[in-house]
């Protein structure tokens, strides 16, 4: 087949691997402008980009897909399907109706659960103990259209969002190419409106930890949230006050505590034991502004926490 492939995080490069090695062509590649990154703000290209450049396939970054002279660019190319992975951009009713076979969205999730920007972030938020891959035909609506193949896939306690988004690149890169393979014969399955959650855009504000919530949930938002925005809180120490500390893993040690939330319990040579409404939570890498994470074994020889806030 004739294939445009449409995809900008790292989470997309897998897929766009694995059907350029394949039998099929991939004739174009699109991809989300370059965007200012880090510090000095250097225009730099996503992940999807560089690979395909590497591989010498030619790359297609229009700024607003919904221009005509676009949408004629992309109907020039006469593909034969589409295959979207995180694209970034609402493709046009044209441009869905243009390739022969359509276009095929690769959703980390087990739709119509998490619709929307954030899937793997959010079910870990959730507690989800399953989540998945959805080879979905593309139509107008936001991840609404019919599902033709989907794996599932188990999350473990330990899963952060870049773990889990590793592991579902991978199930998504296999999936689309077995849904390729069978296109002709898979039947679509409608989705349950009913049914449907949304996985909106991750804010920063949302990765302050509030410590009068559980020791699962803060757990959650830890894993959820690693690697970016990475959770954070107020420290206070002996060699500081109020500096932000974040926290990159974590783990619940007991469900029960009567020590007021965000009071260091336990302080030792290699652990640090914080109380929360409901359990306590024993921290294991940290990170303080501007320095590099360390475990708390590490931290715990330079520092000394009094409280968290």
């Amino acid at each position: 087949m004739r294939i445009v492939f449409a995809g900008t995080p790292e989470f997309a490069v897998e897929s766009l691997a694995i059907l350029h090695k394949s039998n099929h062509e991939i004739v174009a590649v699109y991809c989300q402008p370059d965007r200012p990154k880090g510090r000095g703000k250097v225009l730099s290209a996503c992940p999807v980009k560089l690979y395909a450049e590497e591989n010498n396939l030619l790359v297609i970054q229009p700024e607003d897909f919904s221009e005509l002279q676009n949408q004629e660019r992309f109907a020039l190319l006469k593909s034969d399907v589409m295959v979207v992975a995180a694209y970034g951009q609402i493709l046009p009713k044209n441009t869905l109706q243009t390739p022969r076979l359509g276009c095929l969205n690769i959703h980390a999730s087990l739709l119509p659960r998490w619709r929307g920007a954030a899937p793997i972030e959010r079910a870990i938020l959730a507690g989800d103990k399953e989540t998945g891959i959805s080879i979905m035909q593309m139509n107008e609506g936001l991840d609404t259209g019919n599902v033709l193949l989907e794996k599932k896939y188990l999350i473990s306690e330990f899963e952060t969002s870049q773990t889990l988004t590793d592991n579902l690149s991978s199930l998504g890169a296999d999936t689309i190419i077995e849904a390729l393979s069978n296109l002709s014969d898979l039947k679509a399955r409608p989705q349950n409106n009913n049914d449907a959650t949304y996985a909106k855009k991750i804010l920063k504000n949302e990765a302050q930890i509030d410590w009068n919530q559980s020791a699962e949930t803060i757990s959650r938002i830890i894993r959820a949230f690693n690697p970016r925005p990475i959770a954070q809180t107020n420290a206070k120490a002996k060699q500081f006050e109020n500096n932000v500390l974040r926290i990159t893993e974590a783990e619940v040690i007991q469900d029960k505590t009567i020590q007021a939330p965000g009071t260091i319990i336990e302080y030792g040579k290699g652990f640090c034991y914080v109380a929360t409404a409901n359990g306590v939570l024993s921290l294991k890498k940290v990170q303080l502004a501007g320095k590099k994470e360390v475990s708390i074994k590490d931290f715990n020889n330079a520092y000394q926490l009094i409280e968290l806030s």
